[in-house]
């Protein structure tokens, strides 16, 4: 079961998959919760009680490790297909619409489009830095 599209905060990917981005510094929004969710943070995220993964990310940089930053996507663009799949870092803007461009990316998005797509259809102030915005224009 993926989210319903009018739901804040969710993200249409151009194939019709559904994620939803946020901040995890706030309180969890209503609706269904993910049943998976990535997180990007500097430090382990606190415990979720839906099957989680972590990316290393400090906050305004970039992911730690790229290869695991690329699977992690993939893992994230592969379960929207059928299930509600959440990404978020600390306020929801940066390091979250960074991930959520490349996994626009991986759903076919140009990669020079990546960044205004999800600006456009997330949040306008989403991929805060000029190298996160670097980042996904390189992404292939």
């Amino acid at each position: 079961m993926t989210w319903e599209p009018d739901l804040p905060g969710v993200l249409r990917l151009p194939s019709g998959r559904l994620l939803r981005g946020r901040g995890v510094r706030r309180p969890l929004p209503g609706g269904p919760a993910p049943e998976f969710g990535l997180y990007l943070l500097g430090d382990p995220p606190d415990a979720v009680p839906w099957e989680s993964r972590w990316v290393r990310w400090r906050d305004g940089w970039l992911p730690a490790d790229r290869e695991d930053a690329r699977a992690a996507f993939e893992e994230v663009w592969t379960r929207a297909a059928g299930e509600r799949v959440e990404v978020a870092c600390a306020g929801g803007l940066g390091r979250t619409g960074t991930a959520l461009a490349c996994v626009a990316v991986l759903d076919g998005v140009p990669p020079d489009r990546a960044v205004a797509y999800v600006r456009d259809n997330y949040a306008r102030r989403a991929v805060e830095m000029p190298w996160q915005a670097r980042f996904v224009r390189g992404f292939r």
